[in-house]
């Protein structure tokens, strides 16, 4: 037995040895640049798509990772996705020659995926926090975040088109700004709603052994599915359901193939709940608008209510609505808890998926309060003082209208008396007959000129009513030719001329018709307004719409968290910002701003919000640039205005921080999917006195070396507040991983300002650079 077991040993060490100068033999031979080939492009949406259907037998996906992951163009493209594009780069297009110059090789990588030689725990760096308390942050590579990209864009292709409809979040142009257009559009008459919440649970192995089974009914590739496994096992996927905090936020421990696996994960739940859906719209009777006129009884209208289920889920937060009875809404949640549970062995919060009233009570979800109200609410009256001002601005508006006729009037009368004066001294000093020889012919053009001028001076004239009844009243009275001892000794077509004169004068003289038209208008203009009153009145006691609401009172901790405001609730300066140059304060700020007003721009009181930004965020700005600049409040909105400009190397204003004007204007207009505001709100980059301009910038594809360090300062690490802790730390705002703290970023210029307006996040780094620099 000893002797097998030392010669099992041996051939296990000689097998391992073989394989070990195979791959470095073969892939030397693989990797020379005779071999590689040069003409490797991005692909598009539809070439994507034509890719992974071309391997798609017997209904099903196969050899995915070997044939389509694997492809230089696919890897090619996930550089793409990943690139922040930097136009003062002044660098090519992305090829994969530049890459394997300046990053690795996209042929190497491409070889070592088809073949199984990737080794995803070597790509990986686990990383302790300060002190060695909590939980490491495993953080992958660049050559990694290629191949999840890559891997993420291939399981879009393959289920983006299979989820219902009401699945939203990690998909195309299906982010929060639609879910919320789906509530306030299509969701009649709330009566009961609950949200499931999940307990504190990481993906386990019992749960990523689930979704290998889901993947296998549409894809049958061992070697993916295998790759998956291991993103798990390493800890470069980490899903915790019960905290709704760690998705879509740019934060350093997200992954973005984690969004789609969750959709996944969840389908065969939305499937389950569409056919509910189905089935319920099926059993309740359904009746014409006839029927229900002929149903009208004797002391009103007939309204109908019927019985619906709504549902909307983004990422791990589920949502259902019914429109029905208590019962209905407690054997619905009955249901949804019983099938995540057994169905998707998940740990369901019992204590906090309750039912709540949707007229009485608000619910919290993705971020929102929302709220069955009446349609008066969303579109209330206007007061008195709103249609009194509404008044005041069209007085005004009609008061330039005038202005301008009158300058457009007087403009005609210069440039008519400069041609008079013209034509006349010509034909004075001419001689001849013919003053002005041309061959063209304008006749037309300054009939046509003259008749629209006639046309407008006249209509103008007859909109008022007093001129129309005294020119009346002058033309038509005392006339001898009305006398019939006249009539008869006069010409018949000078009678029929007066006549028709005086026909024409009722026409478009006579007050009294006029009169009548103005009645009748206002008539009808009342008509209307009683029946909208009355359909509004009706609507109010029959439907109910949803309001979405932005969480005023958290917004306004956060600021106070952070010291933008007192605790009177008044701007104040933020002292640990007057290291940082003035153009980077007014970024920092600006990309809180609009953050906050890309988030909540589709809610109903987003007019609150625009004043959180107007005025708290746009002075605590201005009285930190006062502070860094010993100087006051009015001088320093003097230098830098309200709207915060500044002057660039070339001269010309730039201007980050929303305007006024901006502000006003904004509306709910985007349907992307917002990034919150904790990676700008929870971070600040201080310079550091020392630069060491050798290193590249750890933006994503990013060649520059002309770059400055920066240290990274994380608000609860500055504040030493726990993020755990409830009353402390905002409830629903997330917080980066400690293990950043007080890390450099080696940052271009250009990076750098992205990363302080909040368009460039950390998942837009490369973190492992961080680490290794230090």
């Amino acid at each position: 037995m000893l002797i097998n077991l030392v010669r099992s040993t041996k051939i296990a060490a000689v097998t391992s040895h073989l394989f070990t100068e195979f791959r470095r033999r073969f892939s030397s031979v693989c990797y020379s640049p005779s071999s590689l080939s040069t003409d490797v492009e991005s692909l598009s949406r539809l070439a994507l798509q034509s890719l992974v259907r071309r391997c798609k037998i017997n209904g099903k996906f196969q050899r995915l990772l070997r044939n389509v992951v694997a492809s230089p163009s696919l890897l090619l493209t996930a550089c793409e996705n990943l690139r922040n594009h930097n136009p003062e780069s002044h660098s090519v297009s992305l090829t994969p020659e530049w890459v394997s110059c300046n990053f690795f090789s996209i042929h190497e990588l491409s070889f070592q995926l088809a073949h199984q030689l990737f080794d995803v725990e070597s790509h990986c760096v686990a990383v302790l926090p300060q002190g060695g308390k909590g939980a490491a942050l495993v953080l992958p590579n660049l050559k990694l975040k290629v191949v999840v990209e890559a891997i993420r864009l291939v399981l879009e292709v393959i289920y983006d088109d299979k989820f219902v409809t009401f699945s939203y979040g990690g998909r195309v142009n299906m982010g929060r700004h639609t879910a919320v257009r789906y509530l306030k559009n299509t969701v009649e008459n709330p009566t009961w709603w609950f949200c499931v919440k999940f307990g504190n649970e990481h993906f386990e192995t019992r749960h990523v052994g689930k979704l290998c089974l889901m993947l296998g009914e549409r894809i049958q590739d061992d070697e993916l599915v295998n790759m998956i496994k291991k993103l798990f096992q390493f800890k470069i996927l980490a899903i915790d359901l019960g905290d709704a905090t760690c998705f879509s936020r740019g934060l350093p421990q997200e992954c973005g193939l984690s969004l789609i696996l969750i959709n996944v994960y969840f389908n065969w739940f939305d499937k389950e709940v569409h056919r509910l859906r189905l089935q319920r719209d099926t059993e309740t009777p359904k009746f014409s608008e006839n029927e229900l006129h002929l149903a009208q009884s004797d002391e009103g209208t007939v309204f109908y209510k019927p019985l619906k289920i709504y549902a909307v889920r983004y990422l791990n937060e589920i949502l259902m609505i019914t429109s029905g009875t208590k019962k209905l809404t407690l054997d619905l949640k009955s249901w949804a808890v019983e099938f995540l549970e057994q169905k998707l062995d998940l740990k369901v919060d019992h204590s906090e998926t309750v039912i709540h009233s949707a007229v009485s009570e608000k619910i919290d979800f993705m971020g929102m309060e929302l709220q069955a109200v009446a349609p008066s609410v969303l579109r209330p009256t206007k007061s008195e003082k709103a249609i009194r001002a509404r008044k005041k601005y069209l007085r005004q508006k009609e008061v330039r209208l005038q202005e301008l006729r009158n300058a457009r009037e007087r403009n005609r009368k210069m440039l008519g008396m400069k041609l008079y004066n013209h034509v006349f001294k010509k034909l004075k000093r001419s001689n001849s007959d013919v003053a002005f020889k041309y061959d063209f012919q304008i006749k037309n053009e300054v009939t046509q000129i003259f008749s629209t001028w006639a046309d407008e001076v006249v209509d103008e004239y007859l909109k008022s009513i007093d001129d129309r009844y005294q020119w009346h009243r002058q033309l038509s009275r005392g006339d001898f030719l009305m006398l019939d001892r006249i009539r008869h000794q006069l010409p018949s077509k000078l009678i029929d001329a007066y006549d028709g004169f005086r026909d024409q004068i009722d026409k478009y003289l006579n007050p009294i018709q006029a009169k009548k038209q103005l009645q009748e208008e206002a008539q009808r203009r009342e008509e209307e307004d009683e029946e909208r009153y009355a359909k509004k009145t009706i609507d109010d006691l029959t439907k109910k719409c949803i309001k979405v609401e932005a969480p005023l009172e958290l917004i306004r901790k956060a600021i106070r968290l952070v010291g933008i405001t007192n605790q009177m609730g008044r701007p104040r300066p933020l002292s640990f910002l007057t290291v940082l140059d003035d153009a980077s304060i007014i970024k920092w700020y600006a990309g809180i701003g609009r953050r906050w007003l890309d988030f909540y721009c589709c809610c109903h009181n987003f007019r609150k919000v625009k004043i959180i930004v107007g005025y708290h965020l746009r002075f605590s700005c201005i009285l930190t640039l006062a502070e860094k600049h010993e100087s006051t409040k009015q001088e320093t909105i003097r230098h830098f205005t309200k709207d915060l400009k500044l002057l660039n190397p070339n001269g010309t204003e730039e201007v980050h921080f929303p305007s006024e004007r901006e502000v006003k204007m904004m509306g709910d207009r985007s349907l992307q999917d917002p990034k919150p505001v904790e990676g700008c709100l929870t971070v600040a980059l201080v310079r550091m006195t020392s630069d060491d301009s050798n290193q590249r910038c750890v933006a994503h594809f990013c060649s520059l070396t002309d770059t400055v360090s920066y240290r990274i300062w994380l608000l609860q690490r500055y504040l030493k507040v726990s993020p755990l802790d409830e009353d402390q730390w905002v409830q629903g705002m997330s917080a980066i991983h400690d293990s950043l703290h007080r890390k450099c970023a080696p940052l271009c210029s250009y990076h750098m300002s992205e990363f302080y307006l909040g368009k460039l996040t950390f998942q837009d780094l490369d973190c492992t650079s961080l680490i290794d620099d230090q």
